[in-house]
């Protein structure tokens, strides 16, 4: 399999302070990997490498074989969704959906028309596609801020958080959503979270972070088998590798 995402001993500092301390992971072509860890477990840190954000201090990130601080070269392949939605408040929600996509120069015409699609297939209804953001409810949002990262066509998604902001019914309904439609159009996926339920639920593996961020162990999920027997053997596991930080609970923060 292609290699999207490759990290070789990687190591940030900040004044002196290692945050992240020798990770190395790949992330490949159609996969879903979950970065799984306490606030900070360098987490962010990694993620913000892999988007370009900041360099490492030392070792090697690359994404589809390039620096990613090489802003250019990846225009287009990668999308962020965030914590926030980050909607601008003054556009509509179809609007909000097209900016991405005004960035890379797409015809008017075919922005509209994807940002349209792309609506309907995160579930809202057309009579939403022209209201504000203070119109819509917070679940609603982030289905605005999932579209507009999706609309571009990325090669590799990157969820920050995403959703933990979300309440857990919502937040749920919206993980399965997501998972649909990444698994659907063949996306690859990196997301951040504290929260087990969100790894699990989403991942096809999770690398537990401790920190300064180093990897303590990696999970897969066997796609085949996600009866609610596995999954929870599977956060049982977390739990034990975990236990000398706060025990946590299934949908609880790991703070």
């Amino acid at each position: 399999m292609r290699t999207v995402v490759s990290l070789k001993n990687v190591s940030k500092s900040y004044s002196g302070h290692t945050v992240v301390d020798g990770v190395s992971l790949a992330v490949v072509a159609g996969e879903i990997v979950a970065l799984l860890g306490q606030t900070g477990a360098g987490k962010s840190t990694i993620l913000n490498m892999v988007m370009g954000q900041t360099a490492p201090s030392a070792g090697e990130v690359r994404v589809n074989e390039v620096d990613p601080c090489r802003a250019e070269a990846l225009r287009g392949f990668v999308a962020v969704s965030f914590q926030t939605d980050r909607l601008l408040p003054w556009r509509t929600a179809e609007r909000n959906v097209t900016l991405g996509m005004e960035y890379l120069g797409i015809p008017k015409q075919e922005r509209l028309q994807r940002a349209r699609d792309w609506l309907n297939r995160v579930k809202l209804s057309e009579i939403h596609h022209s209201k504000y953001p203070h119109q819509l409810s917070g679940g609603m949002r982030q289905r605005v801020s999932l579209a507009r990262a999706m609309s571009i066509d990325p090669e590799l998604i990157l969820l920050d958080e995403s959703f933990s902001q979300l309440d857990h019914t919502t937040s749920k309904v919206l993980r399965g959503d997501f998972v649909t439609l990444i698994r659907q159009f063949k996306k690859t996926c990196m997301l951040i979270t504290h929260r087990i339920e969100d790894a699990i639920e989403m991942a096809d593996r999770i690398i537990v972070l401790d920190a300064p961020a180093q990897i303590r162990a990696e999970l897969s999920i066997d796609q085949t088998h996600r009866d609610p027997e596995s999954l929870a053997r599977v956060r049982e596991q977390i739990a034990g590798i975990l236990s000398d930080s706060q025990q946590p609970e299934s949908d609880a923060t790991l703070m």
